[in-house]
């Protein structure tokens, strides 16, 4: 497993997106703790598992465009990774 650096929430205000507040708990955010809890190939695969579960059901709910948006966060996520070796 890579070290990875846990970004430290500040009340900044909530973005649905890109730093859900209900996502912060004990000043880490869950998807840090979820990458420390996975080897680097099982959060690549966790990552490209989410964005298809946002692009498969945006039609389905009430806010289309918000899960668009968060299966884009969860590929760019992917691509980050990807290009600085996982």
């Amino acid at each position: 497993m890579s070290e990875t650096k846990l970004r430290v929430s500040s009340k900044e205000v909530n973005d649905p997106v890109n730093r859900p507040s209900h996502y912060n708990m004990l000043n880490v955010e869950a998807i840090d703790l979820i990458e420390m809890s996975m080897t680097e190939d099982d959060f690549l695969g966790y990552l490209k598992g989410n964005a298809l579960k946002y692009i498969i059901r945006y039609k389905h709910k009430d806010n289309p465009e918000q899960d668009i948006s968060k299966a884009i966060w969860y590929l760019e996520k992917l691509k980050g990774k990807i290009k600085h070796g996982k």
